[in-house]
């Protein structure tokens, strides 16, 4: 039996609202002596990194030589969208598509090496990720310093290179796959019950578990330090503003909650999570678009309230099983032919619009670029300072290999959207002559305030030319 939609609805749970209130004591004008680093990045750039990923790669270049299929072209002032890219047109200029970035010929070939690579730029994953090391530095301060959330992407029990997100050398995280388990967690403040399939452990509910200590006591040696280095002003306000959050924290025993600041986004103050999937069938391939949806909802609105400045949103999974002919709506729907991701990618050795693999592969590569758009269309749709969110995050869209055939790591397509409040020129090509993708992740680390002369392995400056601002 369908279930009928609902709509969750939660409020930012008393522990919850002292996080995000010391998330605001951060950015106070204390925030240059507390963390320079979080200064630093409030002052100019992008406030937050937002990865986008989707499995199985594009068709690019093929076997036989046939050119690929995925680049985007600039001439005369103008970008040409290829056809698996058509679902940005109108995006263009919020856009910079990066051609011709390689992850190294260590493991060329396969799915696992390239997942491992794509945010480490280290063979075999022995490396922290992009999105990890920034949740470390510059997005600490947030009240949940990192968000990893999939969508049937631990479907089967996967586990071990079929994530990308590798807080240690070696040591991949798994993704939160359950919506109502990230919304819960992120404005009950409370963590409901495993829903069967999830993982056993989970590294994100034990750190939030973590945090429930007192958030004073956390930054107390900090505000200690800080306190000694301020005048006899500065030191009174200081106090004044201490005493302020010692209120707050010794109310959480009381019976009424106090009042809430005024929200960063018109949904903080009552978020809700429309979203009509059971238990029982969230791991089939007909809802993973409303999982996929739902995610992108619980991220945005998450970004939106101040409650995590870096973000990884994990579609599936590589050598996926996930048939995609069963998605209603979609443009390769047919649910009497089933047709995977994976099995769709090895569509031979030509660009053979004879073969229904092919056909297929391109419908669904499509599909994901539209939702990579939707995603997009999510965050312009906030404002933000004199723009909206979107100017404010930057957006990267990326796969563990490039043509999904050949499973090469070379001509990798990323497609990275958010102009980091003017020190990223969008709408544009950009030919990068074969430079190693570590050249990039750095770049994103620059714009995010958190300078970088290259990350990982062979990358030794941060992508000449991205940041121009």
């Amino acid at each position: 039996m369908k279930p009928s939609k609902r709509s969750f609805r939660g409020a930012i749970g008393r522990r919850g609202f002292v996080r995000t209130l010391m998330g605001a004591a951060v950015a106070s004008p204390f925030a240059s002596l507390l963390r320079p680093d979080l200064a630093r990045a409030a002052g100019g750039g992008a406030r937050r990194l937002l990865v986008f990923y989707f499995p199985d790669g594009v068709a690019g270049r093929s076997q036989d030589g046939d050119a690929s299929l995925w680049e985007a072209r600039a001439s005369g002032g103008r970008i040409t969208l290829s056809e698996q890219l058509e679902p940005l047109a109108g995006f263009e200029d919020r856009c910079v598509f990066l051609n011709g970035l390689q992850m190294g010929s260590a493991d060329e070939g396969s799915h696992p090496g390239g997942a491992k690579k794509l945010l480490t730029n280290v063979d075999g994953g022995n490396g922290m990720s992009l999105d990890q090391f920034l949740a470390s530095s510059v997005g600490r301060g947030a009240p949940f310093p990192h968000l990893y959330l999939g969508a049937q992407a631990t479907v089967n029990g996967a586990s071990g290179d079929k994530f990308i997100s590798y807080p240690t050398a070696g040591t991949p995280t798994p993704p939160e796959d359950d919506p109502r388990r990230a919304f819960s967690r992120l404005f009950d403040g409370t963590v409901v019950a495993p829903t069967p399939g999830s993982p056993t452990t989970d590294p994100a509910v034990e750190l939030e578990l973590g945090r429930q200590r007192s958030v004073l006591d956390v930054h107390l040696a900090e505000l200690a330090d800080l306190r000694t280095r301020l005048g006899g002003a500065e030191r009174r306000k200081l106090d004044v503003h201490l005493e302020s959050l010692r209120s707050v924290e010794r109310s959480l025993d009381r019976t009424e909650m106090p009042p809430v600041p005024p929200p960063t986004s018109s949904s903080c103050d009552d978020p809700r999570l429309a979203y009509d999937v059971s238990d029982e069938t969230r791991f089939e391939a007909s809802v993973f678009g409303r999982i996929l949806d739902a995610q992108m909802d619980v991220m945005v609105q998450a970004m939106a309230c101040g409650l995590t400045q870096v973000g990884v949103i994990q579609g599936g999974h590589h050598t996926s099983e996930l048939i995609m002919s069963r998605i209603p709506g979609s443009e390769m729907y047919d649910p009497g032919f089933d047709m995977r991701s994976h099995q769709a990618s090895h569509y031979g050795a030509r660009h053979d619009r004879s073969n229904r693999n092919f056909v297929d592969y391109l419908a669904q590569r499509r599909w994901w670029v539209g939702k990579y758009r939707a995603l997009l269309e999510r965050l312009a749709a906030i404002p933000e300072g004199d723009g909206s969110m979107l100017d404010y995050t930057l957006v990267l869209f990326c796969t563990e290999v490039s043509d999904g055939n050949t499973h090469s790591h070379h001509d990798m397509p990323f497609v990275l959207a958010g102009n980091a409040a003017g020190t990223i020129a969008t709408g544009r090509v950009m030919e990068t002559g074969g430079r190693r993708h570590g050249d990039l992740l750095a770049a994103l680390a620059t714009a995010m305030g958190e300078p970088l002369a290259g990350f990982g392995w062979e990358s030794r400056e941060a992508l000449p030319g991205l940041i121009t601002g």
